[in-house]
């Protein structure tokens, strides 16, 4: 699989993740992105209940399809109910209008993905993660990739994959399937490096890696660590706000900000293709854009190794 911008863009907070956001603010953020040499978009039906899917397809409806890759998720379908009540018992700032169903069957990817293409008003999806298969791993392999893997023999897809917020799971579907890439959210950051055998085995068997979350939620994303910084969506325990604060150091030291050692760090292993950032404005896209861009001497691996 080829295509995947070095900076990927996280579509996450268009689906009012953690708070709302307005249109007119997730269209600037998309366009931002795309000013800013961005060719890789990366959503699911999860965020905000398709909120997320509607507006990434919408700003990006003038772009030339084959310009850009896309991915989304397959694995919770939304059923319609009765709107009770919003939907921040799961992150998101929207009213509670569908349920999420767990679905890892051959129909239930199907019609996933089917909602997905129409939500984003595409024809075709570029991408497909199996999203957090985590207590669904076996009919994950066992029905939903083998559907997966049908739909790109068949060319509707071009490549199938796994997202998840830990390593041992994908570790097993590299070895008991033929997946393309790897979704990795948190795990290979400055601040938590337990993932490198699953990384290893990626590169071994040509599996593309996208390192998702380098900020840790956060946690790693100011150049002066706050008090009240979160860490995989909660506060961060005191102990790794100390380490994040001696993180930071160490970068002043090298006059490098903590972000663009945290954005830049993931794609120093060579089976990491993007690392993918959750954005929700033009500002914060284009202040990633210059992390990215921004020099970090040799020095500074060194000793952050």
């Amino acid at each position: 699989m080829t295509g995947l911008s070095r900076l990927g863009f996280g579509a996450a907070p268009l689906g009012n993740l953690y708070e709302p956001v307005a249109d007119a603010d997730a269209e600037a953020a998309v366009r931002a992105a795309w000013e800013a040499g961005i060719r890789y978009y990366d959503t699911a039906p999860h965020y905000g209940l398709g909120l997320s899917e509607r507006r990434l397809g919408a700003a990006l409806a003038g772009v030339p399809r084959a310009d850009f890759v896309l991915s989304t998720k397959v694995g919770r379908l939304l059923e319609p109910v009765d709107p009770v009540g919003d939907d921040l018992a799961n992150g998101f700032a929207v009213p509670a209008h569908s349920r999420r169903v767990w679905d890892f069957s051959a129909d239930g990817v199907r019609r996933s993905l089917e909602s997905s293409a129409d939500r984003l008003g595409v024809d075709r999806v570029d991408v497909v993660y199996l999203h957090d298969p985590d207590h669904h791993w076996r009919q994950a392999i066992d029905e939903a990739y083998p559907a997966l893997a049908d739909l790109r023999d068949q060319g509707v897809v071009r490549a199938v994959g796994v997202g998840m917020n830990q390593w041992r799971v994908p570790e097993r579907f590299v070895r008991e399937t033929d997946v393309d890439v790897v979704l990795l959210a948190g795990r290979h950051t400055l601040l938590e490096r337990g993932a490198t055998g699953l990384l290893d085995l990626c590169a071994e068997r040509g599996v593309e890696v996208v390192a998702a979350a380098p900020f840790n939620s956060g946690l790693l994303a100011e150049r002066v660590v706050p008090d009240g910084a979160t860490h995989d969506y909660a506060p961060a325990p005191p102990e790794l706000l100390a380490r994040a604060r001696a993180l930071a150091w160490t970068c002043a030291a090298h006059g490098v900000a903590l972000p663009a050692a945290a954005l830049q760090f993931p794609l120093r292993h060579p089976a990491v293709r993007s690392v993918l950032v959750g954005m929700r404005s033009a500002a914060q896209v284009r202040a990633n854009a210059a992390a990215l861009a921004a020099t970090v001497p040799g020095a500074l691996w060194e000793e952050l190794a």
